[in-house]
């Protein structure tokens, strides 16, 4: 129905003139700002933490909603060295309203769609809302909406979509998939998962940054102990899945440096610091806050870096924000060093040799596995130094070497063993996790302060056998307390959980490429962004 002209021209001035009037106000009362430097920035952006999600993201929301009632996230910084005005912009939010309303009325049923039916139809109507501002006369209501609040608004969907399914329970999935459907306890929760999973090849959609020479920039090593950085990198590079061009339809912004390859060609040996390196890491950060408005919308909040090397999280610190803020994907995630799984993502450490997994996958059955446990590294860290000392060639059912014999073979070792001791090294990641579980042997973490990757879908308890630094003489004596039964269903969840530890030449679903986005994913729903 058409208004009179006389109503249309009153009503636009009843809109305009209090804009106007509230611009000079503000602009009077405020001031002028420089936005020449990211720290000094002041956001006129807010992120909420919308609550939907806690460290270990798909477990059963209901019985978390039933015990807490509202989620404590009282500063993602909270632990951090560092003292910045973010903590300003983070709401606490009661659990019971993190599903906020579109920003304007009109907007009914974007964030009733607990199921699938009526979704596509949904996602049509947000994107077809205008560039800029989208109108409905029909029903006499002004609408105005600008891309980011397109872009929540599908963020809230999924957020009720993915609670629905979570609030199910299930131990599989009730969605239908051609490919893989998630089952077992190996799962928080394995609808959850599914439905997360689907949310996010629909909608999520990341961009990446240009800015930057190679080979710091764009560019990282494909094999060594430091491949699943090189292959997360070029993947992105390539741009064949979840790649956008367009920085106003993504939902999150890469930030493709690579700490390995800066230690190459920044660091000097023998040196007592890493400046070169972090600095490097802020003045790219300078660069992009300086080029493009998303960094300062959010104070770097929906932006990711990822990094294997184990300066990963020392470089970030360079930059309070990114530390503080950003969703870091880092091997080294360790939280007495303020990884934060809030908001950080654990991320497989996977020694490539030569660059493939050819002959690392499978292993013979479990009725063929003659030796109890074994371990083979070097003498890094306190942890290895105590295991090493306690089990070096004392026992024939625990075979502990500091270096292998030339007659053994490290890979055979590994598929002829029940279980694989995996103890943290210098560092808290170590690739013998999924050189484990590609073996199919049971992994037994041995390590402080580390949180095991994708443990916001996957129940590692139901996989592997946790043991704790003290408890190291007692090895033998808690995997000989595990019965036949229990070992052999950990053997099958372990043969079942590789898909999403597996590097493909080309990524395949549910695989290590996807699982880490789908980590990102989680973050970025973990947060809300508003004007």
């Amino acid at each position: 129905m058409q208004l009179p002209s006389f109503l249309s021209s009153n009503l636009a001035l009843l809109v305009f003139i209090p804009l106007v009037l509230l611009s000079v106000i503000a602009c009077t009362l405020i001031g002028p700002q420089s936005s020449s430097s990211f720290e000094s920035f002041s956001s006129s952006w807010k992120w909420k933490s919308v609550g939907i999600f806690n460290s270990y993201s798909l477990r059963s929301l209901s019985s978390y909603e039933e015990q807490h009632g509202h989620l404590q996230i009282v500063g993602l910084a909270e632990t951090s060295p560092f003292n910045n005005s973010f903590h300003q912009n983070l709401v606490v939010e009661d659990f019971n309203n993190s599903f906020h309303q579109p920003p304007q009325e009109g907007r009914e049923g974007i964030e009733k769609g607990e199921s699938n039916e009526g979704e596509e139809e949904t996602d049509k109507d947000i994107s077809n809302e205008g560039e800029e501002h989208g109108n409905d006369t029909d029903k006499g209501v002004l609408k105005m909406y600008s891309r980011l609040e397109r872009l929540e608004a599908i963020l809230a969907k999924s957020r009720s979509s993915i609670r629905e399914a979570a609030r199910n329970g299930s131990m599989i999935s009730n969605h239908h998939d051609p490919d893989y459907v998630p089952q077992g306890p190996m799962y928080h929760n394995a609808n959850a998962f599914h439905r997360s999973y689907l949310q996010m090849e629909k909608n999520f959609k990341v961009y990446v940054y240009e800015e930057g020479e190679p080979p710091m920039f764009h560019s990282g090593p494909c094999r060594s102990i430091y491949s699943t950085e090189g292959r997360f990198i070029h993947e992105m590079e390539k741009g064949n899945l979840y790649r956008t061009k367009d920085p106003d339809e993504a939902l999150v912004y890469f930030l493709p440096f690579s700490i390995v390859v800066m230690v190459q060609y920044l660091y000097v040996p023998g040196a007592h610091d890493m400046n070169a390196i972090g600095n490097t890491v802020a003045d790219y950060i300078k660069v992009i806050s300086n080029r493009h408005s998303f960094w300062n919308r959010s104070l770097g909040a929906d932006h990711f870096m990822l990094s294997c090397h184990d300066w990963g999280p020392h470089s970030t610190s360079y930059v309070p924000h990114l530390f503080n803020n950003s969703i870091r994907v880092l091997c080294n995630a360790n939280t007495s060093e303020g990884f934060n799984p809030l908001k950080d993502v654990s991320l497989p450490e996977i020694n490539l040799k030569t660059g493939d997994i050819k002959g690392l996958i499978g292993g013979p059955s479990p009725s063929r596995r003659s030796i109890l446990a074994f371990f083979a590294g070097g003498l890094h860290g306190n942890i290895r130094h105590h295991l090493l000392q306690q089990w070096r060639g004392k026992d024939e059912d625990v075979l502990v070497y500091d270096k292998l014999p030339r007659d053994k073979s490290y890979e055979s070792m590994l598929k002829n063993s029940r279980f694989c001791l995996c103890p943290s090294g210098y560092e808290v990641a170590s690739p013998r996790i999924v050189e484990a579980i590609y073996a199919e042997c049971v992994p037994v973490l041995i390590s402080d302060s580390y949180v095991t990757p994708f443990s916001d879908v996957l129940n590692w308890k139901a996989f592997s056998v946790n043991v704790a630094v003290k408890d190291i003489p007692n090895i033998k004596k808690i995997l000989m307390s595990i019965s036949q039964t229990q070992y052999l269903r950990m053997h099958r969840r372990v043969k079942q959980v590789q898909r999403h530890f597996v590097i493909n030449g080309s990524p395949r679903r549910f695989d290590l490429f996807h699982m880490i986005l789908h980590s990102i994913w989680l973050r970025r729903l973990n947060i809300r962004l508003q004007e």
